[in-house]
């Protein structure tokens, strides 16, 4: 075997011959749109937001209704196919005042997002939110909240159909 390295065969190509149309070639802007489907748990929790509900699974095995809704249990592995409707208020678990949005823009009132803990799941099971009509000073963990939300001809099947949680005492 030689030590010198074999050539391939063929013509390098050089830039002058894309300039002078040496080559043929094409450009073109592909259309890469793409749609997220989201399945059938969260595709009927958006559905039944749109309607003014919030809605929920429930694992028997485990003994558990949760929220957002899942289609097996990340416990036992089992199917969660019974549906639950459930209350459209709950308590606050936990909460963090926000000077700046997600922009990182400054506002003059703090944001206040918060898990709540929606009444008739078990415990620890809630979304994350937004609190309103509410003092920053007042907000506690234990808050008993409840949803206001979008008039219903605005509402699109997201989790803003819920506006915000308000205190219900």
């Amino acid at each position: 075997m030689s030590s010198k390295i074999k050539e391939y065969p063929g013509v390098a190509l050089h830039e002058s011959d894309f300039a002078e149309k040496k080559v043929l070639y094409t450009t073109w802007e592909p259309n890469a749109r793409y749609a997220w489907d989201t399945g059938v748990a969260i595709g009927r929790y958006l559905a039944e937001l749109k309607r003014g509900h919030i809605v929920g699974t429930t694992c028997h095995a485990c003994r558990r209704i949760v929220v957002p809704p899942r289609v097996f249990c990340e416990w036992c592995f089992r199917p969660m196919d019974e549906w639950v409707y459930l209350q459209d208020q709950g308590v606050v678990n936990t909460f963090s005042l926000c000077h700046v949005r997600w922009d990182m823009e400054r506002v003059k009132e703090p944001l206040i997002p918060a898990v709540i803990e929606i009444a008739g799941a078990s415990k620890g099971m809630g979304i994350l939110h937004l609190l309103g009509e509410v003092d920053p000073t007042e907000v506690h963990i234990g808050l008993q909240v409840q949803a206001v939300w979008k008039p219903a001809r605005q509402r699109t099947g997201a989790i803003t159909d819920i506006r915000y949680f308000k205190p219900s005492n």
